[in-house]
């Protein structure tokens, strides 16, 4: 294989779809630069490894030496992202806006190489647009074709809303790609229409269009809806080691192998022959353990990634119940508090409806002890370690109201 053939093969690792793959092994033929761009809304103060799937990609686009675009979309981020909703989605403040942006730059370097990644706002251009320039974009597209995009297509059948600023959104993250004069657009499997829009608004405006390059959507803890913050199913990049290793650990053993695919940057070879020795007999705990350590040490170091492994084993190999919680103090009537609740004031659990299904899963310990009457009660001078799952703890003392 020709160098170009080994950097095609890299870049292929992982992604959705390359839409027009011969022009971007053309392009790495050529040996000339590229611009490699990829946006980022910054609708939430923290990133997650569902994120990373994407800088992932970036980095190996830097390591093959070239220089990429880590967009963050202040501007669009008040418009908000239509893509995927069912509802037209509140956008966000500037103040909102400006904080989270603040973060991401400080939390992309765990994985970007600085010295190939450009930093820029779309304000910087969008910002500077009349009335008039933003009327002459919208004359660049029609409804029609924005009508096909699915997300659209079944809110304008079901009669749901339709706000006209949604449609400006998908321009505006296109002409981003005009400013730029981007070769390559990264994106996830959701935003590629929008991409798209990018590729016929550069041949409107006489550019080369760029190749699209589409990564999947990372799957949360729970293997089955797409990572999310909100659905409390992710794993944040600046989670503190330990709390990082065991929500890794609690994935399943099928799992495992997507997370490998998308986030370690182990040779694919070197997956495969893991995945052999498991089917082979090996404990496919042994292997998780690779894949925890490999992401801790990213976003930590080795050294941390090491003692999060030893606190692991301590802890729930050895049925060892930690010991250095603090005490958390909860009020509780004379009646006592039920169960469901003090689970869910105690931030075990996101809603007394979680709760009652982990008890009834028997996912309810105190001091060790399975706890499953749902209709529980603990009066005020109760004290204990409750766990929910195999990592959540929490010491609590119930304290009378008032």
């Amino acid at each position: 294989m020709t160098p170009q053939d080994d950097a095609l093969e890299t870049l292929r690792r992982g992604a959705h779809e390359v839409l027009l793959e011969s022009e971007l092994a053309e392009r790495l033929k050529a040996g000339r630069p590229l611009r490699v761009k990829a946006g980022f809304d910054p609708t939430a103060p923290d990133l997650h490894l569902g994120h990373t799937v994407l800088l992932n990609k970036m980095r190996q686009f830097q390591d093959l030496g070239y220089e990429t675009y880590f967009l963050i979309g202040d501007f669009t981020g008040m418009i908000g992202d239509p893509s995927g909703k069912s509802a037209t989605r509140p956008p966000l403040t500037s103040e909102e806006v400006a904080a989270n942006a603040r973060t991401y730059k400080e939390q992309i370097f765990r994985i970007l190489d600085p010295e190939r990644t450009r930093i820029v706002f779309n304000s910087e251009w969008m910002g500077r647009m009349t009335a008039a320039d933003m009327i002459q974009l919208a004359s660049r597209h029609t409804v029609a074709r924005m009508l096909e995009r699915d997300d659209f297509h079944k809110r304008y059948t079901t009669g749901q809303a339709i706000a006209i600023h949604e449609f400006i959104y998908p321009l505006v993250q296109g002409y981003d790609s005009v400013h730029l004069q981007a070769d390559v657009e990264l994106g996830g499997t959701d935003q590629k229409f929008n991409l798209l829009v990018g590729r016929e608004l550069q041949k409107q405006y006489g550019h080369p269009p760029q190749v699209v390059l589409t990564m999947p959507i990372l799957e949360g803890l729970d293997g089955v809806q797409k990572m999310s913050k909100s659905l409390g199913n992710y794993v944040g990049v600046q989670e503190p080691p330990d709390e990082m290793f065991g929500k890794l650990m609690s994935i399943s053993d099928d799992l495992m192998w997507r997370y490998f695919e998308l986030l370690s940057f182990r040779p694919l070879s070197e997956i495969e022959g893991h995945r052999k020795a498991v089917a082979e007999g090996a404990n496919p705990r042994d292997i998780k353990f690779l894949l925890c350590e490999e992401l801790v040490t990213r976003f930590h170091d080795r050294q941390a990634a090491q003692r999060a492994r030893e606190h692991f084993i301590a802890r729930f190999q050895k049925k060892a119940m930690p010991d250095d919680l603090p005490e958390t103090r909860i009020a509780a009537p004379a009646e006592g508090l039920p169960l469901p609740n003090l689970l869910k004031q105690a931030g075990l659990v996101g809603s007394t409806s979680d709760a009652l299904r982990m008890i009834r899963q028997g996912a309810v310990r105190r001091d060790g002890e399975r706890m499953e009457d749902t209709a529980l009660r603990i009066p005020p001078g109760e004290e204990g370690v409750f766990q929910v799952g195999k990592r959540r703890f929490a010491r609590i003392r119930l304290i009378p109201e008032g």
